[in-house]
Order: C-alpha cells, then structure tokens, then sequence
C-alpha cells in the first residue's frame, strides 16, 4: 500500500501540472489556427468578389450591392459584410453589419484584422483591398461570427483536461493492481473493480506476464472510449454516404449489415409482355434505400411484385438498385393466405389502427395471429440464412415485425438487433386492447436498441412495458432490463436523403411548373396546392378536401384560380375498410368539384394512381403549397421530401400538428386538421403570403433538413449499435476468463 501511495501521489501531481500548463497552450495554439483559417477564407471570398462587386460600387448601384451582400452571408459562419470608401465610412453595408465596427485609415492598402468582443459574441473582422484595374475602390470588410470558435475550444480544453485525467486514472489503476493482487487472486480483483468494490487488500507475489492481458484490455477500453467520444461530437460531423461508410470501417470494423422489412425497395411487375421495375409509394422505402446504397449489405423483403420470381436467381436474389447495383435484395415469398393473415389481417386491421388514434377500431383474430408468428419465424431463419457472421449488425423495420428481434436472437445471439418503429406507439391503455400483448412486447425487447420517431412515443412504450411485464426501467438512460438482457429505448427522428438524388434529374422549377399546369389543362397563373400520400384514412385526405371547399366558401376569389392536386396511390385495396375508405375520397372530391364546377374548373383534382419518385418531385417543385394534413403519424417524410425539392426557396407547407415533422420544421404553417376553418384559413394565407417570407420559412427548413439527413439518422443508431458491441464484448472477455476459474 506503501510503495502505491509513493507512486500514485507524486504521479498525480505531475499529471496536474501538466494539465494546468497543457491546456492553455492548446487553447492558444486552437484559437490561432482558427484565425488564421478565417483570413483564408476571407481573401478566397475577395478573390470571388474581385469581377461582381467593382462594376457596381462604380456604378453606385446600391440596391444590388445590399442583394449581393445578403446572399453571400447565407454562409453558416459569415456574419456580415460591408464596403469602406476611401476615405473611411461604411458606403455599403448587410443588414446584420454592426455599427460598432469601424473602417480603418484610407492610406492602408489593407487594414489588420480585429477580433472584437462584442455582447452578441466574438467576431473576426477582416479588411481587403477592393480595386478596378489600378484604381483602388476602397475595401471589403468579412465579419466572421467566431462563436463556434469558442465552442470549439472549450470542447478541445475540456478534452485534454479529460484525456489526462484519464492517463492518471488508468496509470494509477494499473499501479494499485500490481502493487495489491495476488497471482491468485487477480480475477476477482478485476470483477471487485467492475462492480465498483475496493479492491485493496493484502497483496502476495505478482507476476508481471500475468497482467499483460489487463493492461491490454484496459488500453483498449480507452482507446475504445475516446474513438466513442470523436464519434458523438456530431458538430464535426457533415452526414453523407462516405461518412456512413467511414462509420462502418472505423465504429463497426466493416461488420455485415442485414435489413429485414415487409416492403420492398423496388418490385418487378408484368406490363403486357414486359417486367418494368416500380418504386414502391413508401416513406420506410424513401429513407432506407439511400442507405443501402451507403453501406451495401442484403435487404431481406417480402417479394410482393407479379413478375417478382421471374428476375431472382437460384437463391431467390436480386441485385438493386436496377441503374447502379450496390447491395443485394433476398425476397421472401408468402402464399396468399399468409398475406392475409399477417400483412392484410394482423399488421394493417389489428396494429395499424391500434397505433393510430384515428378512431378505427382494430380486428384481431386468432388465425390472423397465427399466420404473423409463422411469418416472423420464416423471415427470422432467412435472417440466420442470409448472415455470414454469427454477430451480423441487423435492422428490423416496423410493425410487420414485431417478433422478430427475439426469433433471430434464437438463431444469432451474438447479432445487434436494431429495430425502428416507424408508426406512433400509443399510451398503455389503448395498447392494452391487444390479446397478445406481452407476446409483442416480449418480442420487441430482443432487440439491442428500439428506436421511435419522438421521445414522447419513447415514454409511450416505456409505460406500456411497465404496465404488462415485470422488469426494470431506467428513464435517466432510457433502458429496460428484462430477461437479463438491457434494450435501449432512444428516439432517432427520421429523415431524407441530401442532397436528393432526384433533384439531378429534374428540370427547372418554372419548366415544371408549366408543364404541371399542361398536362392537367390548366391555365399558367393558376395556384396549384399539392397533397402525396397513400390512400390511407390516417392521411386525413377527406379534412383536406373540406379545408378547400371552406377556403372558396370564405374566400370565393380563389374560384377558377386555386386548384388542390391529390396524388392517392392505392393501398391494401383487399381491406373492406380501404374500400370504402376510396369510395367516400372519391364522392368528397367529386360533391366539391360540383358545387364550384364553372366552365371546367374543378377545385379538386384526384389521381388514384402510383406515381414514381420523379413525376412526384416535379408536382413538388411545380406546386404552390403542400397541404400534409395527417391526423396522426410516425414522422411523415412528404413534408420533408416537398421542402427538398424546392431548391428556388419558394412555396408554403401546411403541416399537421400530429405528424411527428412538426416537431421539426415549426416553420411551416401547422395546424390542427380536424379544425377545418383554420385549415382554410393555413390555405388563404399560404396562397397570399409574401415571397419573402417564403424564402425566409423555406430556406430555415432547408438547412435543417440538409444537415438532420437520413444518413445522420442511420449514423447515430449505428454509432449506438457500436458502442453497444463494444460494452458486450468487452463483458464477454471477463466473463469467459471468470468461467475458466471457476473451472
């Protein structure tokens, strides 16, 4: 104990000198190479103003100067801009240029750059020579905001602080343990040391080798952790496929990645003597497939497509996406039968509507229950089929599969089992109604992270496990603990993908506009209102329609001047409730067109049919407004995908307050869809508002949904998922060294 406190205490000094001279330093060093990056950047964007910028301040045009100079600062970290003259006043300025800041002296060619510190935050000015030919104009002042500097070096402080502090401990650690155990004794002193008890007792002879394997274990935790630490600074981080990729290589060592959903990402249908490949109408399919793109892997998907086994190999595989193949798709086929009972039956009559408060009541019948457990149990062996490892990294994907992530556990129990729910979890009360329950929710909890659109669905499954199972429930870290096993229950809001790849396909926003108006013989000046969604009555399609038929009543102006376009693909048409459920779409639309019809106009403009992905951006991009009016749902990507694809900043989205995007983009106009004045009013106000504040609204939601992407949605489960087989290896090892002992 002696020989520790000799080491331990002045190892611990030195450490803390260090550390108190270190991190100044450091922080010096960050602070300097920052500054410097911003001089970089500000002759680069002089060097780009060089031809834009002398013609009009020698032509004093001031209105495009302040244009000009309101578009550059649209960079994230260019906080303001302005134009000194020669003889020192600001001639020109942005509208967020601070009076505070003051030209220097007209001889200089080029004024020093300042950091000031001002109440708003640090800034960096920088002052740049401006010239036409030889003749100097004045000069360029680039205000940089320099807050994410500050951010930037409390973070490298406080990471040095704790990388050292860390040294110390584990330096330390390992000391005690040489100094303190016995040969014989050295297991137990590591599982006393995992469990948080003293591990200071009576020391016998130790032998050096004997600790190697420590001492390795330990670096590598470290090692572990810090990686873990680079990984979650999400600031660092621009999401894209290559960063995915890196994810792979670096958090999963290239670990196989195995996708498991009832739909698939494209599917084979006969067309007369032709198979055409269609892209299924499908959020799940909108956000999955850029990833599988991203990480390659197998996706394992029911074959639902007409000419689906004509196009498989031996294996029953197909290679997608069809124009640049990068991952593979295995299909499971079903008999008609199966289909019914657990896609049509048990998934769409009894958990659809169970999930959804729209007020249908669900059916559960025991042979539809029975025909989802056999389903689940086949798609569980295809999983164990398709894996090449015994601890392949595995996404299960909604409701189709709530069983799933314990039958694989029976077949991989080394696997790390994600699984998302892309529908609403509802309160245990209207759970409850389920006859079977705790079957599902046993299933759910094999897998190693359950995630949910928001945290209030989070809290919703949390309290229901509470409810029916005996377990134990950690809501500081969000955990369940049953059967021996930990689920973490996190909320992961899904996305798309960015930029998307639609987009590069597509023409101009006014090209599309027209043609949008030609192909449905409308005139140019016509305001056009979009709606996409499957034929599905948690939509709210009917509401929105009325909201259009309240808007002409209250604002008959917009007779023969607004027209609301309703893309339906058609969905589970074999459902009694969907069938009835298109006829009163279809008498709603057809009442409404009657009751204005003049001349040919029609209010309402109804297409039941598919539509692939390129035809719906370009209705996107020629429309006006998007009208999502869900009255209850997961996330709903239409909104998103609508935001996407209006890269001119113009156009309006009203946005259901019960779809889980408007938790993220409040910039839309949200609104309650069962109140069908305010949506009407949502309408008026959309086809009247200003273009600027569309700009405004448009380019908020924009940059939030280019950096909240699909790739950081899948980034974050899997950096999650990571760190998880990290800790259960690492668990692992102690506990096959225990077992030895004790043998």
């Amino acid at each position: 104990m002696r020989l520790a406190l000799r080491f331990i205490i002045p190892l611990a000094a030195v450490l803390t000198i260090i550390a108190y001279e270190v991190v100044p330093l450091v922080d010096a060093l960050t602070l300097r190479w920052f500054v410097r990056d911003l001089e970089m950047r500000s002759g680069v964007i002089t060097s780009a103003m060089e031809e834009t910028l002398p013609p009009l301040v020698a032509s004093r045009s001031k209105l495009k100067i302040h244009a000009l100079f309101n578009r550059i600062i649209l960079d994230e970290r260019l906080y303001a801009i302005g134009f000194c003259d020669n003889v020192g006043a600001v001639a020109y300025r942005s509208e967020t240029f601070s009076p505070e800041i003051k030209c220097p002296l007209p001889a200089k060619e080029r004024g020093e750059d300042l950091v000031l510190d001002l109440p708003k935050g640090p800034l960096h000015v920088a002052f740049r020579a401006l010239k036409i030919e030889n003749d100097r104009l004045g000069q360029l002042v680039l205000v940089h905001d320099m807050s994410f500097a500050q951010r930037r070096s409390e973070d490298t402080k406080r990471y040095v602080f704790y990388l050292f502090a860390g040294i110390g401990a584990v330096v330390s650690l390992m000391t005690v343990l040489i100094a303190q155990l016995s040969w014989r004794g050295w297991l137990s002193g590591i599982r006393s040391l995992l469990r948080g008890e003293t591990i200071l007792r009576p020391a016998a002879n130790i032998a050096s080798p004997e600790f190697r394997p420590i001492i390795q274990d330990l670096r590598a935790l470290v090692k572990d952790l810090e990686s873990s630490r680079k990984s979650r600074d999400e600031s660092q981080i621009s999401w894209s496929p290559a960063t995915l990729k890196e994810i792979l290589r670096r958090e999963l060592a290239g670990d196989e990645i195995l996708i498991v959903s009832n739909r698939e990402p494209y599917i084979h249908i006969r067309e007369g003597d032709k198979i055409v490949v269609q892209e299924p109408a499908s959020g799940l399919i909108t956000a999955l497939e850029p990833i599988m793109r991203a990480c390659s892997g197998t996706w394992i998907a029911h074959g639902s497509g007409d000419a689906d086994r004509e196009v498989v190999d031996k294996n029953d595989h197909i290679l997608a996406p069809p124009d640049d193949p990068s991952y593979d798709v295995r299909r499971v086929w079903l008999t008609k039968e199966e289909e019914a009972g657990y896609y049509y039956g048990f998934a769409n009559e009894g958990l659809w509507p169970l999930c959804h408060i729209v007020h249908t009541r669900p059916i559960f019948r025991s042979e539809d229950w029975k025909y989802y457990v056999e389903v689940n149990r086949r798609f569980a062996k295809t999983v164990a089929e398709e894996a090449k490892t015994d601890d392949p990294v595995i996404l299960a994907q909604d409701y189709h599969f709530a069983l799933l992530p314990k039958m694989i556990k029976e077949y991989l129990p080394n696997a790390t089992i994600i699984t998302f729910w892309h529908i609403p979890w509802p309160n245990p009360e209207a759970f409850g109604i389920c006859p079977w329950r705790e079957e599902i929710l046993d299933g759910m909890l094999g897998s190693s992270i359950l995630g949910f659109h928001t945290r209030f669905h989070c809290n919703n499954f949390m309290d229901t496990v509470d409810r029916f199972l005996e377990c134990r429930i950690d809501r500081e870290t969000s955990t369940i603990s049953y059967g021996g096993k930990l689920t973490a229950v996190n909320r992961y809001p899904i996305s798309i993908e960015w930029p998307p790849r639609r987009l590069k396909a597509q023409k101009p926003v006014l090209d599309c506009r027209n043609h949008i108006r030609q192909i449905n013989n409308m005139p140019p000046d016509r305001k056009i209102g979009i709606g996409i969604d499957r034929l599905d009555y948690t939509k709210g399609i009917i509401e929105r329609f009325l909201a259009v038929e309240k808007l002409l009543e209250r604002q008959p102006q917009w007779i023969g001047k607004f027209t609301f376009i309703q893309i339906a693909a058609p969905s589970r048409s074999m459902i009694e409730h969907y069938q009835k459920f298109e006829a009163e779409v279809r008498g709603t639309a057809e009442k409404i067109n009657a009751r204005f019809a003049a001349g040919g106009y029609e209010p309402i403009c109804l297409k039941i049919k598919h539509h692939g992905a390129d035809r719906v951006f370009e209705y996107f991009r020629g429309s006006d407004l998007c009208f999502v009016s869900s009255l209850h749902d997961g996330m709903n990507l239409v909104a998103k995908e609508f935001v996407a694809a209006k890269d001119d900043n113009k156009g309006v989205l009203i946005l259901s307050q019960f779809a889980g995007a408007s938790r993220e983009l409040p910039e839309a106009l949200i609104v309650n869809p069962y109140d069908i004045n305010q949506c009407a009013d949502a309408l008026h106000g959309a086809l009247e508002m200003p273009e600027s504040e569309q700009r405004d609204r448009m380019s908020s939601m924009r940059k939030l949904i280019e950096e909240f992407n699909v790739y950081r949605w899948a980034g974050k489960m899997l950096i999650d998922a990571a760190h998880i087989r990290r800790r259960n290896r690492f668990k692992d090892r102690f506990g096959q060294a225990e077992q030895k002992d004790r043998q």
